[in-house]
């Protein structure tokens, strides 16, 4: 056993102060005992939080962010951004993703992240042709994930066509195909590399209704094994407008129409949804996975989130392209939207109630959710993730309870983040993650690999 003692912590039931908690070997948490003096041997931490699950990742397009800022010769969309990701991703090695994964997982640390669900579908060479191993690539994330210390959903992609009708693939799209037997083997693969990693969980993910068409997305359901489920859902108009002349119907509908959609799915940004899917959706008990830093760098739109909240939807909050990584932004852009639409204030708040504490709540039980991770409630039996804040920095002095994580969510940043600890285990001290120096020197290695490759 180990033992923590926190000066306060956010338990399911509320706040509380001098708080001692024992952790297993396994890394679950074994007791919780509030207002307990700290023992002689126990690891004493000020104001902590539970860790959050960020609910969709792409990693390798962290390595392009910023790269995309330039205007086209006429009008930029998410669809002209889509190629110049389909331009960057043809000069990566696996040892590139790996090194670009590993940074990511480092910055996600650092905010307050640590589980990750990683939707992957960079899978063959750059030629198109699988590896040896199918899954290389998945093998990568993986190692990356295990030497960062953050706690892994796997999400492997099933990539199809290009759009509605079994459209063929694009020439840009060649590295995500596979046949349905072909990521049947993926899969197989996935889980052995898996099984080198602690603290990891294998979900699978229809990219979406336009790669991959109804009767397929069922076929693969089963491989599954009652894991999680992830699709990009109605995340521009386009698609919406894509759908209704192939199907008649609107994504998430049709969705809806084919599929037993269930708590176990995730429908990563749903943000073009009428007033008929948006109840649907909440009424499944599926997640919504938003992503509103990317979804505001590519122009998406703005999720319905207060008729949805509002209707007992549930949210997980995910850095999707990583155009930056900052947990505390990603919630505090959520609001903001809200504010901007309805020209009010404290939109997503209960009557009387904390606006950071809703937002935190509810993308810490929908996250983890939708990655099924052990964790996301400081519980017995649970992962032992904890977050301390720096309680001492300027934006928290004197500031208690809700008052402190409405200051950390809408004027702070991953600054205020301290410590990290994931299935009791440190990862990240005095605000950096512990293995930071050597990812971050892989990182750069492959960057000016990546860039000599372009220029060529």
């Amino acid at each position: 056993m180990s033992e923590f003692h926190f000066a306060e912590i956010l338990l399911p039931e509320g706040w509380a102060r001098n708080v001692a908690i024992t952790v297993d070997a396994n890394g679950l948490i074994a007791s919780i005992s509030p207002d307990t003096p700290h023992g002689p041997e126990a690891v004493r931490l000020g104001v902590a939080l539970p860790g959050m699950a960020n609910v969709h990742s792409h990693a390798f397009q962290r390595g392009m962010a910023g790269l995309s800022e330039r205007r086209g010769p006429g009008e930029d969309s998410f669809w002209s951004w889509r190629q110049i990701m389909y331009a960057f991703n043809d000069n990566l090695t696996p040892d590139h993703v790996e090194a670009i994964a590993a940074l990511v997982y480092c910055e996600m640390l650092e905010t307050g992240f640590t589980s990750v669900g990683e939707f992957h579908y960079l899978h063959h060479d750059e030629s198109g042709h699988p590896y040896n191993d199918i899954g290389e690539m998945a093998g990568r994330i993986c190692a990356a994930a295990g030497a960062t210390g953050i706690a892994l959903t796997l999400l492997p992609v099933l990539y199809r066509h290009s759009n509605f009708g079994d459209m063929p693939p694009s020439p840009g799209q060649r590295r995500f195909i596979n046949t349905l037997d072909n990521f049947a083997d993926l899969v197989v693969s996935a889980k052995r590399h898996m099984d080198t990693i602690d603290h990891a969980v294998l979900g699978l993910a229809p990219h979406s209704l336009r790669a991959a068409s109804a009767s397929e997305i069922t076929s693969i359901l089963p491989l599954s094994e009652g894991g999680p489920i992830h699709i990009h859902a109605a995340e521009q108009q386009k698609e919406v407008d894509d759908c209704l002349a192939a199907t008649g119907q609107r994504p998430v509908q049709y969705l809806f129409g084919t599929q037993d959609v269930d708590q176990r799915w995730c429908l990563i940004h749903a943000t073009h949804m009428s007033e008929a899917e948006t109840a649907m959706l909440a009424a499944s008990g599926a997640v919504a996975g938003l992503c509103p830093l990317t979804e505001g760098n590519l122009g998406d739109g703005f999720f319905n989130a207060s008729t949805y909240l509002a209707a007992g939807g549930r949210i997980g909050i995910g850095s999707d392209s990583h155009i930056r990584i900052d947990l505390a932004e990603d919630l505090r852009l959520l609001e903001y939207g809200q504010r901007l639409q309805a020209q009010r204030r404290n939109v997503l708040a209960p009557p009387g109630g904390s606006t950071g504490r809703r937002l935190f709540d509810a993308a810490l039980a929908g996250s983890n959710q939708a990655l099924q991770q052990p964790s996301g409630r400081i519980e017995t039996g649970r992962r032992a993730d904890f977050v301390i804040l720096d309680d001492q920095h300027p934006t928290l002095v004197g500031r208690a309870e809700d008052a402190r994580l409405d200051s950390w969510l809408f004027c702070g940043d991953s600054r205020l983040v301290r410590e990290v600890y994931v299935g009791g285990q440190c990862v990240v001290h005095e605000g950096r993650a512990l293995t930071r120096d050597r990812i971050e020197a892989a990182y750069r290695t492959a960057m000016l690999d990546i860039r000599a490759a372009i220029d060529r």
